[in-house]
Formats: structure tokens, C-alpha cells, sequence
């Protein structure tokens, strides 16, 4: 249990067999009712019991932590190097050395925990809430402040937020796979059963961590937090070790490469010592400096400042990662398999057509205003006199569950967009909620993808009225006659209705039917086979219109290599028309029209017609969940990586089963953000394309980091074994090589706040299975390193030659790495392209951080102290021009490279 509000541990209580209770006997033992608690009671038991969280893994100490940053393979060498300078004698080396690995250590230490902290802050934004009864009153209440005695409603979508004993329940269908292993969801129901009932057939509970597949229910909360079962396995999980990110297993296996060929070029050089008779300090103290040259310190501090601040970027943005290997993945996004409405549209659905047997009816007015006319060929109508109409939205507003709260600008919808579209259309006709009492609901189907409609039952003046809404494919085959615009009954013609359907879903609405039923007042339980006999009160076609910025956004992704898969559970014909909308692109018919394959016809094919069919075609409609999972393995199985978009419960398999599944902030589903790798907190489709952009943008500033460091560290390597191959002294000692290794390291983290570059988004997707460095960068980090070596070595000569003593050419030839490495530096801005196109001045940290380079350079060069520290002497300031223009060379020979590969 999370205790952080300063309550005390709570000891756990005596094991109930809650299942074995009465719900009489369980809310006496509970201390609650069927109206749940109070306000105020409910306050008191969170502050005694602690809030209902289960208490993550507890984190490795900071000890710990700090401890890890000296384990790493490249930090253990230097360690090495220290001891052994140690043992030769050379106490103030060593002391340099050491220091220099524990600040360090202490900066990856720092950087790992602000990181932590703020991909620990993002989560924390995250809310889930449930719906419990306080004060009698249905209340949206975080689910981390429910107590035990707290009564709970759950409908399809849910996660369940703690342990409950149910109370009431209807078609209640749960998942359980977390805690039983069952694939099916478990069927709930509210009789007894025997105290030695095991876990899975407990059918008149619900536990924390499952979910709600079907139907609705009410229970009253029996465990919280660490106390409920889904705690108790989370104990068993708390050593658990974490799972490192398939970017970390590259950088540990570079890591390693690299620890093997430094020791193998310093074992190298001690043999080309040995062979000459060398002094074996001398030899021991370039095989120092070698190795202490050629390890990039700044690479494991560098990996996780990039991953921290890629996952506060994409924050900023609208998506909140739950899994930092989605990170990693978004560069290499080849398909996005999104959903329709809400994500590609507004989700703000308005009733725009209702036809019935007097005729099309068009209603003016958008979103949630309830302010429009109604009218009949271009002609206001008065509702009153047109029956069929009348009907139809006095039924539409009954078979419902939304509603509109507040006022002017503080106007909003609780509840389905769809349905909310039914209210506002219901408003305008002039109905308000004293009509609506009028008509009390008795019952209700709730609406479910099997059956694909919503039935509620009403008592009304002699009987008791059925009103049904739904899809026209499910409802109008149980029609069997059409209210006329007088009030009477005439024949149905199913044809008309069906041809009405198609015509409206060409325009791009979406359609549903409305019906009703009388019945008799000895009907009081709603069943399926009640829907049936049905009088058809008419059809009614709304518009979600698509997002201002969609379709600039799928443009972008299509002209970035990346295919565009709409999978929604609308009519084919709304769902093609809304692709087309938004810019699609995919197979056409001979009308141009583009082609929507159906769940019908999916049903009916092989996999591999399926990952043929899901490679051309753009358009999925009326959808099922399983074949939503399909989908994604089809694309899967023929090499693509897929981003899988879903808001819904039934959303959920195929989201876990992408490579990337985003989840929907706002009106997803707890199921569907708990499966998912990726919340987008405003559920645009646009900022999908943008996380798949800083995805792209991250993984490029890694490469530049890599491709600059990687010749920095060489050419130190390379220019030591130079000179021992030509028996010349040091170039430069292993203390030097520290200070630019640790100095140059934070002027190489500049290259990760480097802004995107253009036309990223026009180039293909990267290859997942791809190393970070290819064969062209590879070749590129060699041929620099042997530049750094070479002027560096040529420098050191020279200075030799013209009689000035070993401390001042030392120190040219340090501040001549330092200069290249700067020029190289402001090359590797861009890979790919010249400075002119990315902008001199668009990474003003990387000016702040050459201008303070440069700085730290003259202080070592001419304070007494570090020169005394560093083996340093003042240089000649006509050496200065000299150096910048060996660093201004190899900038200009880098960008002339890229031009004429461009031109090539």
C-alpha cells in the first residue's frame, strides 16, 4: 500500500471468503450500503487505509546507482589505468585519473535520476478514474482514492480499479488473463459459491487489473492497493530485475567492442615497447595514455540525456511514452494503422441528415450548440406535425446515455460522441428533459460490437415502450413496418432503406437506425430476443468531420515512406469517403473511389491473402477485434513495423501486439492505455506524425554523437601508437587526454539538442535491425581518426623540430585535437546535410559550448595551476591561427564531402 500522505502501515486484515457472502453480509462487514459511503467516511478511511496504489517495485538504493556508473566496461579501464599509474609512481596521474571518473560517475548519476524523475512526473499525469457513489450520487473520482466500502459502477471499456464483490450486474463479461491465464473473458453472475472457490471461478467478483469486456455492473470495493490480489502478485514481482531497452544492448555491445580493441591496440603497443627494449614505466605509461585516449567517457551520460530529453519532448508534444523502447522504434515506423474517429476527426459528432417515411430532413448547426433549424426541402418544419420525425428524436434522446452540461463556452458532452449528437439534434427539435422524465427507463441492452445496437425499456402511457438504436445492418433485417409521417403504420421496403444507407454513407456520414416496439407492461427485463418485430422510425446520418490538421499530417507520413492503414468499425462507404477526406492513399475501384474492405470478406481469407490484401488496400470497415489483431500480424509477418492506434477495450489485442501501440488520453478506455506503448494526450492523428518525426530526430542526434566522438577517441589512440611506432616521446600524457575526453564530452552533448533537419520527413523509414553506425559512417569514424592522429602527431613534430621543449609541444598538440574536434564537431551538425541548409546559428548551445571550450582551453594553457596538474606550458599566441585553421579544415573538407556525395 502507498503510505506517501504520512498515514502508518496498515497491517493486512483477516482474509475474507467474500465470495461465500450474501451482498447483505458482505456490506455489513464492510460498513457500507447499496447508496455507498459518505463523502466524509470515505475521507477518513483513505486517510487510515492509504490510497488504493499498488506500491511499485522499491528502486535500487542511490547507492546502488551511483555504484552501477563505475561497472561499466569502458569506466572499469579507466579504473585500471589509475591503479596501475598508481603502482608506477605517478601519484598525481592517478589522483587526475580518479577524479575524473568520479565526477564522472556522478554526472551519469545526476542525469539518470533527473531522468527518472521525469519520466516518473509523465506517468504521473496519467489518471485513471472510476465511477463510485458518494453521498448516493454517481461521482468520477481518481481510482487511487476509493476505500474499501466504496460502491463502484463498471461498464464495457472499464479496468476494474480494485477488488469488489458485485452487487448488480447485466451480459457482464470480464477479462481476467492477468491473474488467471484464461484467454476468454469470465462470464459474472451474483449467486454464491463455496469458500473453497479458486480464484478463476469466483464469477460473483471482480478483481483490480482486470477489465470489462461486456454489459454493465456494481460492486462494493472488499481490497485496496497492496491488500488486493493483483497486489499480492505484484509483491511476488518486486525483484524482478528491469528489462534494458534494445538501444542500451547496443550501446553495451559497442561499449564492449570498444573495451576490446583499446585493449588490444594498448597490448599492441606494449609489444612494439617490449620488442625494442623499452623502459617498462615508459611502456606502461603509453599503454596508459592510450587507453585512457580512446575511451569515449561521455557515451553512457550522452545515451540517457538524449533518451530523457526525447521522452520530455515528445511530452511536449501530446505523447507520453510508457515504454522507453518506443522511443527507439518510432524511427523505424513503416505503417500506421489508425483509427477513424476522434484520432483523423474531431470526434464531435452532428446529426446533419434524418430521413423518414415523410422524407430527408436536413439539420443545420455543428457540434454540441443545441442552436439549428430543422428542414424539409430547404423549408423549416414544425416538429410537432411531423410524427415520424418526432418520433425518431424523442426515441433517439430515450436510447441514451449522454448529456450536455454547462453553459455557453463551458458547454460539454458526458458520454458517446454519437450519442451526444442525438441529444443536441433532440434539443433543437425543442425537447427538454421534463419531456424525457416523462418517459422513465425501466431497462436497458446496453451497446456491445456482437450484437451492434442499444435497446432501453420505457413505461410509458398503456405499456411499456422498446426504443432500439444501431447499425442498419443489424437492425433493419428485425424491422417488419415504417411509421408514416401521419402517425399510421405502412410496409417497410427494405430496399429503400438499404439504398438510403448507401447513399448517405457516399457523403461520408455515418448512419444509424432508429426503431422501437410496444410491449406489453408484464415485460420489465430487457432480452435480445425482444429486439425483434421492430417499427422502423427512420434513418439518421451524422458527420465527424476530419481535423483541420489531418490530412497535412498524413501527407507527411505518406511522403515519408510511410503507408497509412484506416481500420474503423464503420460502413465501408463512410469509412472510404472520410480516407479520401483526410488524403489516403491506397487501391481504387474503377470509380476512384478507394477501396474499403470489410470484415465480412476478411473473415473469408487466408493469412497470406490477408498481408497481400493489407499491403495495397487503405481502407478497413466494420472491423471485429480479432481481425484488428490480424491486421497488425499480417503487416507484421511481412516486415513492417506497425503503430496501432485504439481508444476502445476491444482495441486492446492489437495494440499490444504492434510494435507501437498508441492509446487515446482523452476518451480511451483504461484497457486500451494500459496495452498501449504511447498515450497521445489530444488523440490527433498529427501528433502521432510528430512523435514518429522526433523518433526519427533522436535516433539521428544519437548517430551524430557517435560518428563525432568515436574519431575523437581513435585519433587520441592512433596518435599515441604513431609516436611509440616512431619512438618519438608522448604526444600527449594520459592526464591530458582525460581533461579533453571529460571537457569535449559535455561539449558533445550540444549535438543532442540539435533541431530537427529538413526534409527528415521525406526520407524512408530506418531499418530496426540496422546497427547505430553503418559501413559508410564506420569508414567515416576511421578516415577522421586517422585525420585527428596525423595533424596531431604532425603538430607535436613540428613544434619538436623548431626547439620548444616537450610541456609547450604537448600542449599544442592537446589544443589541436581540441580545435579539430571542434571543427569536426560543427561538421556532424548534419550527417547528410551542409551547414547552409540546416542553419549556422540553429543550435545556439552548441556556440555556448565551443565559446566555453575555448575558454577552458586558454585557462589550461595558461594558469600555473592546471599547468602544473596537466604537464601544460604557455604556447606562443601565433600558434592559435595555426591550430583554427587545421579545425577549420577539416570542418570545410567534411562539408565539401557532403555536398559532392549529395551531387553524386
Amino acid at each position: 500500500m502507498d503510505n506517501h500522505s504520512g498515514t502508518k502501515e496498515v497491517h493486512p486484515p483477516v482474509v475474507v471468503a467474500w465470495h461465500a457472502l450474501a451482498a447483505e453480509q458482505v456490506l455489513q462487514t464492510v460498513d457500507s450500503s447499496p447508496d455507498g459511503l459518505t463523502a466524509a467516511e470515505a475521507a477518513v478511511r483513505l486517510a487510515r487505509d492509504g490510497r488504493n496504489v499498488i506500491s511499485a517495485r522499491r528502486p535500487p538504493s542511490w547507492l546502488r546507482k551511483l555504484g552501477g556508473q563505475f561497472l561499466q566496461p569502458l569506466v572499469l579501464v579507466l579504473l585500471g589505468a589509475a591503479v596501475l599509474s598508481m603502482v608506477l609512481g605517478d601519484v598525481v596521474d592517478a589522483a587526475v585519473i580518479s577524479t575524473v571518473v568520479v565526477l564522472n560517475g556522478l554526472l551519469g548519476f545526476m542525469q539518470e535520476f533527473r531522468a527518472e524523475r521525469a519520466i516518473a512526473a509523465l506517468a504521473g499525469t496519467l489518471v485513471t478514474e472510476a465511477t463510485v457513489l458518494r453521498d448516493g450520487v454517481p461521482r468520477r473520482r481518481p481510482s487511487a482514492e476509493l476505500v474499501r466500502g466504496d460502491v463502484v459502477w463498471l461498464q464495457s471499456g472499464d479496468a476494474v480499479p480494485a477488488d469488489m464483490r458485485l452487487l448488480e450486474l447485466r451480459d457482464c463479461e470480464v477479462e481476467e488473463a492477468a491473474l488467471t491465464g484464461e484467454s476468454l473473458p469470465a462470464v459474472k453472475h451474483l449467486g454464491l459459491l463455496s469458500p473453497e472457490t479458486g480464484l478463476g471461478d469466483r464469477a460473483n467478483m471482480v478483481f483490480a487489473g482486470s477489465s470489462v469486456a461486456t454489459g454493465v455492473a456494481q460492486g462494493v470495493v472488499v481490497a485496496t492497493g497492496g491488500m488486493t490480489e493483483m497486489g499480492r502478485i505484484a509483491g511476488l514481482m518486486a525483484s524482478t530485475p528491469s528489462v534494458e531497452t534494445p538501444l542500451t544492448r547496443r550501446i553495451a555491445g559497442l561499449s564492449g567492442l570498444l573495451v576490446r580493441w583499446i585493449l588490444g591496440l594498448a597490448g599492441l603497443l606494449l609489444g612494439i615497447e617490449f620488442v625494442r627494449g623499452a623502459d617498462l614505466v615508459r611502456s606502461f605509461n603509453a599503454a596508459v595514455a592510450l587507453a585512457v585516449g580512446a575511451i569515449p567517457e561521455g557515451l553512457p551520460a550522452a545515451v540517457t540525456v538524449l533518451l530523457a530529453a526525447g521522452v520530455s519532448s515528445l511530452a511536449r508534444r501530446g505523447a507520453l511514452m510508457r515504454h522507453l523502447p518506443a522511443v527507439e522504434t518510432l524511427g523505424s515506423t513503416t505503417i500506421i494503422c489508425s483509427d477513424k474517429t476522434g484520432t483523423l476527426t474531431e470526434n464531435q459528432m452532428t446529426v446533419t441528415t434524418v430521413w423518414t417515411a415523410g422524407g430527408t430532413y436536413a439539420i443545420e448547426g455543428v457540434g454540441l450548440e443545441p442552436q439549428g433549424q430543422i428542414l424539409l426541402a430547404g423549408q423549416p418544419v414544425d416538429v410537432s406535425s411531423a410524427a415520424a420525425l418526432r418520433e425518431l428524436l424523442l426515441a433517439g434522446a430515450l436510447c441514451n446515455d449522454a448529456r450536455l452540461v454547462g453553459a455557453g463556452d463551458d458547454l460539454a458532452l458526458e458520454g458517446d460522441p454519437t450519442e451526444g449528437a442525438m441529444v443536441v439534434a433532440a434539443c433543437k427539435a425543442g425537447f427538454d428533459p421534463s419531456v424525457l422524465a416523462d418517459h422513465p427507463r425501466l431497462d436497458e441492452v446496453p451497446f456491445a460490437s456482437s450484437h451492434m445496437y442499444m435497446a432501453t425499456l420505457h413505461r410509458v402511457h398503456g405499456g411499456h415502450l422498446l426504443c432500439v438504436k444501431g447499425a442498419s445492418d443489424a437492425l433493419l433485417p428485425r424491422c417488419v413496418d415504417q411509421l408514416r409521417e401521419n402517425g399510421s403504420m405502412g410496409p417497410l421496403l427494405h430496399g429503400e432503406g438499404n439504398a438510403v444507407v448507401e447513399a448517405l454513407a457516399a457523403k461520408g456520414l455515418r448512419v444509424l437506425v432508429l426503431a422501437r416496439r410496444r410491449l406489453p407492461e408484464t415485460v420489465e427485463r430487457l432480452r435480445h430476443e425482444d429486439v425483434t418485430a421492430l417499427t422502423l422510425l427512420g434513418l439518421v446520418g451524422m458527420m465527424d468531420p476530419p481535423r483541420p490538421e489531418a490530412r497535412s499530417s498524413v501527407l507527411e507520413c505518406q511522403a515519408a515512406g510511410i503507408k497509412i492503414r484506416m481500420i474503423t468499425g464503420d460502413h465501408a462507404v463512410t469509412a472510404s469517403a472520410i480516407a479520401s477526406r483526410v488524403g489516403l492513399e491506397g487501391a481504387r475501384d474503377g470509380s476512384g473511389r478507394l477501396v474499403a474492405v470489410t470484415g465480412t470478406q476478411l473473415a473469408a481469407m487466408s493469412l497470406d491473402q490477408l498481408s497481400r490484401i493489407a499491403e495495397d488496400v487503405a481502407v478497413f470497415a466494420r472491423v471485429a477485434p480479432e481481425q484488428k489483431l490480424a491486421l497488425v500480424r499480417a503487416l507484421q509477418a511481412r516486415g513492417h513495423v506497425v503503430a496501432m492506434t485504439g481508444d476502445g477495450v476491444n482495441d486492446a489485442p492489437a495494440l499490444k501486439q504492434a510494435d507501437i501501440g498508441v492509446a487515446m488520453g482523452r476518451n480511451g478506455t483504461d484497457v486500451a492505455r494500459a496495452a498501449a506503448a504511447m498515450i497521445l494526450t489530444d488523440d490527433r492523428f498529427s501528433t502521432i506524425a510528430e512523435a514518429v518525426h522526433e523518433g526519427r530526430a533522436i535516433h539521428a542526434n544519437l548517430a551524430k554523437f557517435i560518428t563525432w566522438t568515436l574519431p575523437t577517441n581513435g585519433g587520441e589512440g592512433l596518435v599515441l601508437l604513431t609516436a611509440v611506432a616512431a619512438g618519438a616521446s608522448l604526444p600527449v600524457l594520459p592526464v591530458q587526454l582525460l581533461w579533453i575526453n571529460l571537457t569535449t564530452a559535455l561539449l558533445g552533448t550540444t549535438l543532442i539538442f540539435e533541431p530537427r533537419e529538413p526534409g527528415m520527413m521525406r526520407l524512408p523509414p530506418r531499418d530496426p535491425a540496422a546497427p547505430i553506425l553503418d559501413r559508410p559512417l564506420a569508414l567515416r569514424v576511421l578516415l577522421v581518426s586517422v585525420v585527428v592522429g596525423s595533424v596531431a602527431f604532425g603538430f607535436f613534430s613540428w613544434t619538436k623540430t623548431l626547439g620548444y621543449p616537450d610541456e609547450v609541444a604537448r600542449t599544442v598538440a592537446l589544443n589541436t585535437i581540441v580545435v579539430v574536434e571542434v571543427g569536426y564537431l560543427f561538421a556532424c551538425r548534419s550527417l547528410i546535410q551542409p551547414i547552409w541548409k540546416i542553419g549556422l546559428f540553429a543550435n545556439p548551445a552548441m556556440w555556448a559550448g565551443a565559446s566555453a571550450m575555448l575558454g577552458l582551453q586558454l585557462a589550461l594553457t595558461y594558469l600555473p595551476l592546471l599547468n602544473k596538474l596537466f604537464h601544460t606550458a604557455p604556447v606562443p599566441w601565433g600558434w592559435w591561427p595555426v591550430m583554427t585553421g587545421a579545425g577549420l579544415t577539416v570542418f570545410l573538407v567534411e562539408e565539401i564531402r557532403k555536398v559532392r556525395r549529395r551531387s553524386s
